[in-house]
């Protein structure tokens, strides 16, 4: 049987998840988990709901025959195969810890994702992806070359079919154009916890404050830096006796953390843009198992 995830999107109204039960009984479907949030402030209605095929409607069926569902409501949908694994697209400087994180999760099938390359503006990490077998993609960027990089940075986005570009301790600003076009399809790691020490070295205002918790954020890039819509948080305590540097070696464990959740959480159908916000549903169950142990 086939294993699919519906996402659903509208204003709100009754009889909303009555016509979708209607539709997937009638389609011989069993759903197998399902979260939905009403916006009482907004108005808006989100809902993601997993189920499987048990008299074999296939997708494309499936997203033909729910046009009428979702005109009747005024839904934006999306119907996925859960069978068919995301394309991601990874970039990093010279911090490695959030890349290598992805891949081990990736390598034990944690994350269920497939890696179409790794582009950096430094060589570290080189040997690393190539012995992953995954293209890597070497681009320094410079003030005068930046355009022409994130043309090249685009070009193979659309030659992969990247879905997603993961952001994993990239120190490069992302040019506003970018961004636009990439809406709701990039995600970052920023090295604190927003919207509190933003910038480059949030480690250093963080110890400078005297602060007990620090943390990091993940979120969906925008033109705003650090202000997009976060998806991922979490924190480490610390205290007056640690320097700046115990702060940055503390938070590379949560940042690594932090960003894989975003991801598993983003590849799994599980956000859904607010507007500055975002609305994020539990995992399903079994949704965390690995293929293999190491």
């Amino acid at each position: 049987m086939n294993s699919f995830t519906l996402r659903v999107t509208c204003a709100t109204a009754r009889g909303i998840v009555a016509a979708i039960s209607g539709f997937l009984a009638a389609q011989d479907c069993n759903i197998t988990d399902s979260a939905q949030f009403d916006d009482a402030e907004t108005g808006r209605f989100f809902m993601r709901m997993s189920f499987r095929s048990e008299g074999g409607a296939t997708l494309e069926q499936l997203r033909k025959d729910f046009a009428a569902v979702a005109t009747e409501f005024g839904m934006q949908f999306e119907i996925s195969d859960d069978s068919v694994k995301k394309k991601v697209l990874i970039m990093v400087s010279r911090f490695g810890h959030c890349l290598n994180d992805l891949l081990y999760r990736w390598r034990i099938g944690a994350l269920p994702i497939d890696i179409v390359g790794v582009v950096s503006n430094h060589h570290e990490y080189q040997k690393v992806v190539v012995n992953h077998d995954i293209p890597f993609h070497m681009m320094r960027v410079t003030p005068e070359t930046k355009a022409d990089v994130e043309a090249r940075q685009m070009a193979l986005i659309e030659e992969s079919g990247a879905e997603l570009v993961v952001l994993a301790r990239y120190m490069q600003v992302l040019s506003d154009q970018m961004c636009q076009k990439m809406s709701g399809r990039i995600i970052n790691i920023h090295h604190s916890f927003l919207p509190s020490f933003k910038g480059a070295n949030p480690y250093k205002q963080a110890y400078e404050r005297g602060v007990k918790l620090i943390g990091a954020t993940s979120h969906y890039v925008t033109a705003d830096l650090d202000e997009g819509p976060i998806i991922e948080q979490d924190t480490v305590r610390v205290t007056h006796a640690q320097s700046p540097g115990d702060y940055v070696s503390l938070g590379r464990d949560v940042e690594s953390q932090v960003l894989s959740r975003a991801v598993h959480a983003h590849i799994h159908g599980r956000v859904f843009l607010n507007g500055s916000k975002t609305v994020v549903f539990p995992a399903s169950p079994g949704s965390y198992v690995s293929e293999r142990m190491g």
